[in-house]
């Protein structure tokens, strides 16, 4: 079994921020592949499904973004899963908008709930980084990040995340290069 937990926060009024991509991104798979009904569990959401051969939990913390970690942390030891069963979906604005990048371990760059969940469970667990692109100035950080995406990042928003449920198969399998390489062509114009 694999846990993926998409980062976000809790409420209708962060629907659409890029800060919660990450939700997004769950829901995405969860519709594409059939996931089962939503439950409240692990202070959050989940839905159970399997992608290939994989069962995957899907976990949307309701701790808020600062206290992701403990949400996560709970569902791995419920499993008795090590670390490396994990896998975090999340906002990045190191990266340009829409592009998505895979890796293991790491800093956390600032993000909170990258931060919450080192705190809880160390580095070395998988991150789907889903860019979202920096604002130019630091200043502008907070506001862009817990802002709506525009009406025209609508459409490559959602491109994205069916590139990203349409090629998770790929993640299942442990194959990230063939994943983000996939999903790249996919998003090509």
């Amino acid at each position: 079994m694999q846990i993926w937990a998409g980062l976000g926060n809790p409420g209708a009024q962060y629907a659409m921020h890029r800060h919660n991509v990450g939700f997004m991104v769950a829901d995405a798979i969860a519709a594409v592949h059939g996931f089962g009904a939503v439950k409240k569990q692990f202070q959050g959401w989940t839905q159970e499904g399997r992608i290939g051969s994989e069962k995957i939990l899907l976990l949307k913390p309701a701790t808020f973004m600062n206290e992701s970690g403990r949400a996560i942390g709970e569902a791995l030891r419920f499993y008795k899963l090590d670390v490396d069963a994990l896998t975090v979906f999340h906002d990045e604005l190191d990266i340009a908008p829409f592009r998505v990048k895979v890796k293991t371990g790491g800093g956390t760059a600032g993000h909170n709930g990258l931060r919450s969940t080192d705190q809880h469970l160390g580095p070395d667990f998988r991150r789907v980084r889903l860019g979202i692109g920096h604002p130019g100035h630091k200043d502008r950080v907070t506001g862009y990040v817990l802002g709506n995406y525009a009406k025209t990042e609508i459409e490559p928003l959602s491109d994205m995340l069916g590139a990203v449920a349409a090629e998770a198969a790929w993640l299942a399998a442990g194959d990230d290069v063939r994943f983000m390489n996939d999903v790249a062509v996919r998003m090509q114009p």
